[in-house]
């Protein structure tokens, strides 16, 4: 593992995910001897907020009926600011 100039580092993958440190985490940083040990921070308000809202969407998505699943972000946002012939549109590159 390669330390930046910044004194940065990636944790791997498989480490972030078994620890728990997500984008956004806070971690603290420890000496025990000559180990550095990265511990995360107790859940942060923010990722609360993040785990609720991606939950919420979650349920929206499942909630739409079938003829709107095709439909991405900005197009259900079209049609649900009245531009109904949108979404027809802009899968067709009409837009």
């Amino acid at each position: 593992m390669h330390v930046t100039e910044k004194g940065q580092v990636t944790i791997p993958k498989h480490i972030r995910d078994a620890a728990g440190v997500a984008p956004g985490s806070e971690v603290s940083f420890s000496l025990e001897g000559s180990r550095i040990v990265i511990t995360p921070v107790a859940t942060s308000v923010k990722q609360d907020r993040r785990a609720m809202l991606r939950a919420a969407a979650a349920r929206v998505r499942g909630s739409l009926k079938p003829e709107f699943r095709q439909f991405g972000a900005d197009e259900i946002m079209d049609f649900l600011r009245g531009d109904a012939a949108a979404p027809a549109a802009k899968r067709h590159g009409r837009r």
